[in-house]
């Protein structure tokens, strides 16, 4: 690969000349411009961005490590996250745990030895092992899809104990007495917040009769969706609704649902979370809790620059925030009462 040493023996020009027409082309004269454009073009020169930010000492890589890039979810956040720092001339760079706490460590090991501006983390690991590199290095970071004590770092989050409630009490006014609650990896806050709020939400309207199936799955995927059908099928008696962690889960339970022969809603109705795109067109158009994913990604980013901004004029440095959304409740076919 040609270096600028290259181009800058065959332009018959200093290096520094090379580095202005790159870099400043306004300070260089039109003719020298040219003859070292030319040189670029016929040698393939490429401009080493990662070195020139280490000599500058400011990356202009944010990273998004979420936890499963086969969630519909979190790609709506990366987008968020990607247009707010293209607005800022910044570029992300996307991780995936897949839900494992090894792989987590392992992906901010590497950023950190990366020396990113800034991580972006939507964690598995509840004990903030992984980020003592990110901390060693002075790399900042901001939780996605997780509230944490602003003491810590920024956080930006959806409540999802009251999410699991609207859920919830969507069901109960509907007049469902057998109630199932499809819940994804205990170790998953926000699979336990999620449950927390339908137990308050059945808690606060008590009613004869009226019961509650918890089924956790190890996945928050289709496939663990259509094993939680299976089982769901074996009790007896049958729930006569089911609210599912995420719209993943939701779509595979009402695969087994169909393929059992089961009616969504009228036998069975479904309710799930986050409200991706397929929600809406699944073959009985889903009821889910909707998440503003790409809010978040934006949002979370926005804070994360902030951060990496240097105070000016005796202004206060960057304080933490944690910014909390309200969820809200789409209402569709799968839960709807037919008259």
């Amino acid at each position: 690969m040609a270096g600028i040493k290259d181009v800058a023996r065959v332009a018959g020009v200093s290096i520094g000349t090379v580095s202005n027409v790159v870099n400043r082309p306004h300070v260089v004269s039109a003719a020298t411009r040219s003859r070292v454009q030319s040189v670029i073009e016929e040698l393939g020169y490429v401009r080493d961005e990662s070195a020139r930010q280490l000599r500058a000492g400011r990356s202009r890589t944010l990273a998004l490590l979420v936890l499963d890039l086969g969630n519909p979810f979190f790609v709506d956040i990366a987008r968020g996250a990607e247009e707010a720092a293209y607005d800022e001339g910044l570029n992300v760079i996307t991780c995936n745990s897949g839900q494992r706490g090894d792989r987590e460590a392992a992906h901010l090991a590497m950023l950190a030895e990366q020396r990113v501006r800034g991580v972006l983390l939507s964690p598995v690991d509840n004990s903030g092992r992984g980020l003592k590199d990110l901390r060693r290095s002075g790399i900042p970071y901001v939780f996605v899809d997780r509230s944490v004590p602003t003491a810590e770092a920024c956080s930006v989050s959806v409540d999802d104990v009251a999410g699991g409630t609207l859920a919830a009490r969507h069901l109960v006014e509907a007049g469902h007495r057998r109630i199932a609650f499809v819940n994804g990896p205990s170790l998953l806050v926000q699979c336990r917040d999620r449950e927390r709020g339908v137990r308050e939400a059945l808690a606060e309207a008590p009613a004869p009769g009226r019961t509650l199936s918890v089924v956790e799955v190890s996945g928050l995927d289709v496939a663990s969706g259509r094993d939680a059908g299976a089982r769901l099928l074996g009790i007896s008696p049958r729930p006569t609704a089911v609210f599912c962690a995420n719209d993943l889960l939701a779509l595979g339970v009402l695969q087994a649902m169909v393929a059992a022969g089961v009616r969504v809603p009228d036998e069975m109705a479904i309710v799930g979370y986050d409200d991706i795109e397929f929600a809406a067109a699944a073959a009985v158009p889903l009821t889910s809790v909707r998440q503003p994913a790409a809010r978040l990604g934006r949002t979370a980013t926005e804070l994360l620059i902030a951060e990496t901004v240097e105070p000016e004029n005796g202004l206060p440095s960057h304080e933490h925030q944690a910014v909390v959304y309200s969820p809200e409740l789409v209402v569709r076919d799968s839960t709807r009462v037919r008259r």
